[in-house]
């Protein structure tokens, strides 16, 4: 694992640290190759330079966020601001289900929009995959 993402893991609470250790495993399982780092405070895998999936301590639980997760189609993951992200958010390990986040994390590389390149196109999103 990145040793800033598990330093950001580290200094969190032992229920909070245990969610964020099960998701960067996850997320890094599935995403072998891709780009991790802290990124606006947060941990955030990148796929060619796109924001893909991350997570964020919040004050009473661990979110999840797909940057293109509203396209999902998934009802368990909750539409997060005006672009197309969603998230899931976790108070306990428990309610992690791997077998979802797999799913997830499968249509976050099939299905993407080009956050990357957000500014420069003036606000507009365009569908990469």
């Amino acid at each position: 694992m990145n040793k800033d993402i598990q330093k950001y893991n580290d200094a969190q609470s032992p229920a909070d640290r245990e969610i964020c250790n099960v998701l960067a495993q996850e997320i890094s399982k599935n995403f072998p190759d891709a780009e991790n780092k802290i990124w606006h405070a947060h941990p955030v895998w990148f796929l060619d330079g796109n924001p893909i999936v991350g997570y964020s301590k919040l004050k009473n639980s661990v979110r999840l966020l797909f940057w293109s997760g509203q396209s999902f189609e998934e009802e368990s993951l909750q539409n997060e601001g005006s672009f197309k992200a969603a998230e899931a958010r976790y108070t306990s390990v428990k309610e992690v289900k791997k077998t979802d986040l797999k799913r997830w994390l499968k249509k976050a590389e099939s299905i993407q929009w080009d956050y990357k390149n957000l500014i420069k196109r003036k606000g507009v999103l365009e569908r990469l995959k």
